[in-house]
């Protein structure tokens, strides 16, 4: 699932993360962050994440403008080569 972080405390780790494509928001696991590149989140940073069996997002983890389906991210053009 992919979305943007909502709100985050790095203190107590509390956060939520609002999902792009049903607009649910989903608490932040205990262990959202473990393995992963971020050491904490701010508001509106996007995020590819997972739900455990208690529904709270987990697993958080960049995502590239492909992974997110940005538009007009949909792959490399084509580019020519030039000879030398």
């Amino acid at each position: 699932m992919q979305g943007v972080v909502k709100s985050y405390d790095p203190g107590s780790g509390d956060g939520v993360v609002l999902c792009d494509t049903n607009f649910q928001e989903y608490e932040l696991a205990a262990d959202a962050l473990v393995g992963s590149l971020f050491r904490m989140l701010r508001q509106g940073q996007r995020v590819i994440f997972d739900l455990d069996e208690q529904t709270l997002a987990t697993r958080l983890r960049l995502g590239s403008e492909i992974d997110m389906g940005t538009p007009g991210f949909g792959g490399i053009p084509d580019i020519p080569v030039q000879p030398y």
